[in-house]
């Protein structure tokens, strides 16, 4: 990934976090107490006609570091 992509991701995750301050709320107090090794990240999305798409992970160790990048990522400067 180049840095022009990467400072237009941070664009995109500024406008979402933005507009749903709700959800980033959550995944900070998610971090700080459930994103560790053995913990299930689980995701529901219901599309406008009602069809239900779900699905997990078992959080391993080596996605601990990947989900602390990402959330490195989401922070307000």
């Amino acid at each position: 990934m180049n840095p022009a992509d990467i400072f237009a991701l941070k664009g995109h995750i500024d406008t979402l976090q933005n507009n749903h301050p709700r959800l980033f709320q959550f995944l900070g107090a998610a971090k700080e107490d459930a994103m560790q090794e053995g913990s299930i990240i689980e995701v529901k999305v219901t599309n406008p006609e009602g069809k239900v798409l779900t699905t997990n992970i078992k959080v391993q160790a080596s996605d601990v570091a990947a989900l602390q990048t990402l959330s490195s990522l989401t922070q307000r400067r």
